[in-house]
């Protein structure tokens, strides 16, 4: 990229935000201390089973102002990255994704034969049901319906319209983007178009130690690996723009936080040491997800997420529900989710960690502690509800009646990094122990408990001539493995199956990428994998990256899925929670689940985030243009 005269443009810069007044400036003067540059790009991706899935046009830009040497402060700059986006595919193809998007469905009812379905609103109806008038059979799709067409357990109807379109399910703070916030994200009430936007400056002391400072909006990575988050999980995700499979860069969601480096030098003992600080006091933000009704949901979560408020707000038809069999109408307030409980701002709900890091001879290492919230939601049961059968309200044992929360949660941890010239090797490794963090337990009456957990990453990487293939350009081999460790566990046989925690009690992903250069780099083609082996799924990319000249770059891929998809687990249809009514025989106890599941709600967290994507195969075409 080539540097140019940033006023061309400022005059678009400030229409959306005054801090960037301090980059762009008003005369000459300043401008020829600052430098710009950014780019435009167009993705389109296209599934096989739903034909377009992304058409998102980016415009992004870079900018850097000096201001050198201010008193007591050295090497004082201003930086920022702008970007807004505009994602096409909720207009070009709105029956999957926009305004048109679902329409009625039936619920499965094993009560009459295999396979066989009932119209939404047809259910066995409770004494305390629903009306059907107030929460209509349209603009919907099946929880999983994708996944699966028979055994799906508890499903229910999810609305996949935009939520000013149709608000059913829209999740108060949480969930609840509208056609315009799914079509351009960045243009919310968090001016997420301001992407970073931050200070930074240097205090050298006596000692010739110096403290660097960087002050605003930013990315803070820590670890040595990627696409795993052991140690970087300081910003939050977006897994809406493209799941698990953009790069970290592109899908942290930046924070506002203060970073401290110390950084002390050489002493006797190491080559180069440094002590951060990290003071996260933002407001609390949450991974995205993906709202059900966009390209992209991890998991299926959003989907499972907007149903289960749909349930809450308006009732609904479920099925297999009565007898473990008959597909069942619930009346609102019954189960599902009640609300979120998104952490306020205060100093107390602000997030802080600590880093100490340094050299070795050929080894780097870290070690790392965080205090901050789950970027993860965890449904806690509990609630108080109205009894199905009698209509009273209270809190019933094991009832699949949630809130959401994101419990506090505590990281300590570290990362060692060796280069070994023998080999010409860099091996990288990472491990965090976690304490606070909440999973789904139908063993508990609540239906979630907390676990310790260990989480780990080994890699590798390496630069190997293929003589054959490009006797001039090594390619690059890059593996690791992720490990986790769930240490509380908890898990049993019953007589219909198992109950417990869905999560593996352990479990590990591994992948591998191989990159080459041709055409003094300017063609790039490269294989990348990731396999899932508890869940037994995968997912295999090919992308060739073609540079035509200094400004332009064409990259085309293609991703497929591999493997197990959908996996069945106790989803809590006979966990007695309104007994004697809900009793599968006169002894079955309050609360006590007796194991029979199905795909939904819970097996999503067997299959991960590979297993529930088997039906996501895409092919891949990026333009940019830099300036």
């Amino acid at each position: 990229m080539h540097t140019i005269k940033p006023n061309k443009y400022c005059s678009i810069l400030r229409r959306y935000a005054l801090p960037t007044l301090l980059l762009c400036g008003t005369g000459s003067a300043i401008a020829e201390d600052a430098r710009v540059n950014g780019f435009i790009e167009n993705a389109t991706y296209v599934r096989d089973n739903v034909g377009l899935s992304k058409f998102r046009n980016t415009l992004q830009i870079e900018a850097e102002k000096q201001y050198g040497n201010k008193g007591m402060f050295s090497n004082v700059s201003v930086s920022g990255t702008f970007r807004v986006t505009y994602d096409g595919v909720f207009d070009l193809n709105d029956d999957e994704y926009g305004d048109n998007a679902g329409g009625p469905i039936a619920l499965e009812n094993i009560a009459t034969g295999p396979g066989t379905t009932v119209p939404f609103g047809e259910g066995i109806p409770l004494p305390y049901t629903f009306d059907v008038a107030n929460h209509p059979n349209e603009g919907m799709i099946v929880l999983g319906q994708a996944l699966h067409e028979a055994n799906g357990g508890v499903t229910f109807g999810v609305p996949v319209r935009p939520c000013d379109v149709d608000s059913r399910g829209c999740i108060n703070g949480y969930l609840d983007k509208d056609g315009d916030e799914l079509r351009s994200p960045e243009l919310n009430d968090r001016l997420d178009f301001i992407r970073e936007l931050y200070l930074d400056f240097d205090i050298y002391t006596d000692s010739g130690s110096v403290l660097s400072t960087r002050l605003g909006k930013q990315q803070v990575i820590w670890g040595r690996t990627d696409l795993f988050r052991v140690l970087d999980v300081i910003n939050p995700v977006d897994y809406s723009r493209n799941n698990i499979y953009d790069e970290l860069e592109d899908i942290r969601i930046p924070m506002w936080m203060l970073k401290m480096d110390y950084r002390m030098g050489a002493t006797e003992t190491f080559d180069d040491i440094n002590l951060q600080l990290i003071w996260n006091f933002d407001r609390f933000r949450p991974h995205d997800l993906g709202q059900c009704g966009n390209p992209n949901v991890i998991l299926d979560a959003g989907c499972l997420f907007r149903g289960m408020k749909t349930l809450w707000d308006y009732g609904g038809t479920v099925s297999n529900f009565a007898g473990g069999v008959g597909a069942t109408d619930f009346g609102p307030g019954q189960i599902g989710l009640r609300q979120a409980h998104m952490p306020s701002w205060s100093l107390s709900n602000s997030q802080v960690g600590v880093k100490f890091e340094g050299i070795l001879g050929d080894f780097g290492f870290s070690l790392n502690a965080l205090h901050y919230r789950s970027q993860l939601p965890s449904l806690r049961g509990g609630i108080p509800a109205q009894n199905s059968f009698t209509g009273e309200v209270g809190v019933w044992p094991s009832l699949i009646a949630f809130d959401v929360h994101f419990p506090r949660v505590t990281l300590l941890g570290g990362s060692v990094d060796y280069y070994s010239q023998g080999i010409d090797t860099v091996f990288r490794v990472e491990a965090a122990h976690t304490s606070g963090e909440e999973f789904a337990n139908t063993m508990r009456e609540e239906l979630y408990s907390e676990s310790d957990v260990i989480r780990y990453v080994i890699g590798a990487d390496k630069n190997i001539f293929i003589p054959f293939l490009n006797d001039r350009r090594a390619f690059l081999f890059s593996g690791q493995i992720f490990g986790q460790h769930l240490l509380d566990h908890e898990e049993e046989q019953r007589a219909l199956g198992p109950v417990g925690m869905p999560d593996w009690d352990e479990n590990w992903t591994a992948t591998l990428l191989i990159k080459g250069w041709w055409m003094n780099d300017r063609l790039s083609p490269q294989i990348s994998a990731a396999h899932d082996f508890r869940a037994e799924a995968s997912v295999i990319s090919f992308a060739v990256e073609y540079i035509v000249n200094d400004n332009f770059k064409i990259t085309g891929g293609a991703n497929f899925k591999v493997g197990t998809g959908a996996r069945s687990y106790d989803d809590c249809r006979t966990c007695n929670p309104f007994s004697p009514f809900t009793q599968a025989f006169p002894e079955h106890p309050d609360g006590y689940s007796l194991g029979l599941g199905g795909y939904e709600p819970m097996g999503r967290f067997k299959s991960g985030p590979i297993g529930m994507a088997q039906k996501e195969d895409e092919l891949q075409l990026t333009l940019r243009y830099s300036f």
